[in-house]
């Protein structure tokens, strides 16, 4: 999630500004035609009604102003980017968690603007760097109790294991995939849309994404009703290509564009007796 400082790429910074304008456009635009749907209005009285100027979310406008000045560019290329945003667009605003925080961040949330977006972060002292420039932020400090190099013992426990294929509250679990260590929010909030692009997990002391998306399907699976959208990004890598199969499964695969998969996973609260994957 954290963006490497390279040199910024001005037909990504032109798209990202284009991006979050498009939601500026949209949102009041959408917000006026429900308005007029509830409220229809004479042509009598419409000619005179006062004219009106509908401003921008703060949050938006901060997002735009960012995106127009920064130099740092976000991990994620547009199209991948485009992915997340696509699903976005529909669903939100609703509820947004992601594994990271960064650069990016401001945009998830822009993109989720009226939504809740809360966002998972392995390093303490990045996240007061971030809080410093983008207060209005959600952001919880997580440690992970796994490292990279025992991401073939752990696959092999989630295969194996009956615990790990039982669909539970995951402070209930005793899949050792499962992480408890989450803030209580993780856990009672049913998220609509999950992006997994943390934490660490390029070399081998490295708490690597094992736990994080496996978790993230199994809070999908736990939802009373309707689906999750989750997101993984780095499949290029060997645990992110892996898990993602295994645990949030082929048969609930949408999309894959780049480094990034889309996959959408159903409750599983009134079919407990469904497999873990279909």
């Amino acid at each position: 999630m954290r963006s490497s400082q390279t040199p910024f790429t001005s037909f990504l910074k032109v798209s990202l500004v284009c991006l979050v304008l498009l939601v500026m456009i949209i949102l009041p635009f959408r917000s006026s035609i429900l308005s007029f749907s509830q409220h229809p209005t004479s042509h009598a009285n419409l000619k005179n009604s006062p004219s009106t100027c509908t401003k921008a979310p703060p949050s938006l406008s901060n997002a735009l102003i960012h995106y127009a000045t920064t130099k740092i560019t976000p991990q994620q290329t547009l199209p991948e980017i485009s992915v997340s945003a696509r699903v976005l667009e529909k669903k939100s605003p609703c509820n947004f968690l992601v594994f990271g925080l960064g650069y990016d961040s401001l945009m998830w949330a822009s993109l989720n603007y009226g939504g809740r977006t809360i966002f998972l972060e392995e390093n303490k002292s990045w996240i007061d760097k971030i809080q410093q420039d983008f207060p209005s932020l959600e952001s919880y400090h997580v440690v992970y109790d796994t490292k990279l190099h025992q991401a073939d013992e752990l696959m092999k426990i989630g295969i194996e294991e009956f615990d790990c294929k039982k669909v539970t509250d995951p402070r209930l679990s005793k899949c050792q995939l499962t992480h408890k260590g989450f803030p209580s929010e993780v856990y009672d909030i049913e998220w609509d849309v999950i992006m997994v692009d943390a934490p660490t997990g390029y070399f081998d002391e490295a708490p690597g994404r094992m736990s994080a998306i496996y978790t993230a399907g199994l809070i999908a699976r736990n939802r009373e009703q309707g689906e999750t959208d989750v997101f993984v990004h780095d499949v290029d890598r060997k645990v992110e290509d892996t898990f993602s199969k295994v645990f949030l499964c082929q048969g609930y695969l949408r999309e894959q564009e780049g480094r990034i998969r889309h996959f959408t996973i159903p409750s599983y609260k009134n079919h407990s007796d469904e497999h873990f994957c279909p």
